[in-house]
């Protein structure tokens, strides 16, 4: 199996499909909305991961008023944040969360800080220190915002930070802020741009110190292919 090792300072987590498998819940809660104002199901599925969901709405409703959008965006952050039902860790996320607990790393999720907390909470997981969550940025993934503001809140350069994400919209927005992309399971090859190495889960990946005074983190990615 191939290894990739990269160099870094800090590290950026996405949450959802990322370090939380929250499939489940997400299918409920946007086929509701999808049937609700009569799109196909399959076709919000198809944009909706990784973005926010008015940045979804936007999209897939592009005439549609913003006010109705903002709305239902909150019915359905609403409707997520109850709906924890089969939640649980991505493979690999408890024991990789735990190595780099010390370590300079952020959260960078779509979701707002109600959900974050839910679904981390779901899954067993701790919210890192540095949260950047929906209500942070003004703008959604793909735009870069979420992880340029998360690295200077931990007080790195987004070349010397690694991002994890799952989906097209994810991985577009760690590019964007010049960082290298770690993509993590089957959504991370689907979009137009491939992440910089790739994993079929967490369990293929390895943070440690470099172990001198330089402050570096390598981190060890075992290929699926």
């Amino acid at each position: 199996m191939p290894v990739t090792e990269l160099t870094a300072r800090a590290l950026l987590f996405d949450m959802d499909g990322t370090l939380v498998n929250s499939d489940a819940a997400v299918e409920r809660c946007w086929r509701r909305w999808a049937d609700e104002v009569g799109l196909d199901p399959d076709e919000v599925l198809r944009v909706a991961h990784g973005r926010q969901g008015r940045a979804t709405m936007a999209e897939l409703l592009p005439d549609r008023p913003e006010e109705l959008n903002l709305a239902d965006n909150r019915r359905i952050l609403d409707r997520e944040t109850a709906d924890t039902e089969g939640v649980v860790p991505v493979a690999g996320a408890p024991a990789l969360m735990a190595a780099v607990s010390a370590l300079p790393h952020a959260l960078v999720t779509s979701a707002d800080s109600g959900l974050t907390r839910a679904r981390m909470g779901a899954a067993g997981l701790t919210v890192p220190q540095v949260a950047v969550t929906a209500e942070c940025v003004g703008a959604s993934k793909p735009d870069p915002e979420g992880f340029l503001k998360g690295a200077a809140e931990l007080g790195f350069a987004p070349r010397d930070c690694v991002a994890f994400e799952d989906s097209a919209a994810g991985i577009a927005a760690g590019l964007a802020a010049g960082m290298r992309v770690i993509g993590v399971g089957p959504r991370a090859g689907a979009g137009p741009q491939a992440p910089t190495v790739a994993v079929a889960t967490l369990e293929q990946v390895r943070v440690e110190p470099v172990g001198d005074d330089t402050g570096l983190l390598r981190v060890v990615v075992e290929s699926p292919h």
